[in-house]
């Protein structure tokens, strides 16, 4: 682990490599397991007011789940997104060759909302656990994602690398270019 400001990462942020390889693994990520993508308390209120202009790019299942049970859901411990029938995201939509993506992210693209996606979706596969004096950054490994390892390894892309945006997003540049250093320092084939 390496501890910056209040925060404790794994090395596997470093010495791990991960780019997202879509065309292989179609989206997996927003269709399997068991619970939908977590969402932070403050953005529940996010979904609930951005559903509106979302809901025309969403499926006519994702839309019912949705109106069923709310924008987000209780998890165990958290909020989360719906899913429908124990399956995808209910903000899942599909390109024409079955790839699963997010209308949110979508909405946000096309300039609707001013809002990519949940943090733990952008993220991804960093996990977030919120204590009460730090927070754990850990790598989550799911055999879904061995493609976006192989492409990760392929480009030479530590997984901390892959996520530039989301990480900004999340904590600033500032933070970022800490990461940076911690990687040219201790864990970049030139170092000593």
């Amino acid at each position: 682990m390496i501890e910056i400001d209040n925060k404790l990462l794994s090395t596997d942020l470093f010495n791990r490599e991960f780019v997202c390889n879509l065309s292989a693994c179609k989206g997996a990520c927003c269709v399997e397991g068991n619970a939908g993508a977590p969402v932070a308390d403050e953005e529940v209120e996010i979904l609930a007011s951005i559903y509106p202009k979302v809901k025309p790019y969403l499926t006519s299942k994702g839309i019912q789940e949705i109106e069923k049970v709310g924008t987000s859901v209780d998890g165990i411990g958290e909020k989360e997104t719906p899913i429908i029938d124990g399956k995808e995201c209910a903000y899942t939509i599909f390109d024409k060759d079955g790839t699963a993506k997010c209308g949110i992210e979508q909405a946000y693209n096309d300039g609707e909302v001013d809002w990519k996606k949940p943090m733990s979706c952008h993220l991804y596969p960093i996990r977030v656990k919120e204590y009460e004096n730090f927070q754990g950054i850990n790598l989550h490994k799911w055999s879904i994602c061995e493609p976006a390892c192989a492409c990760g390894n392929e480009l030479k892309t530590p997984v901390f690398k892959f996520l530039k945006t989301p990480i900004i997003r999340k904590w600033g540049k500032e933070f970022y270019n800490q990461l940076n250093q911690v990687f040219e320092q201790f864990f970049s084939k030139g170092s000593s």
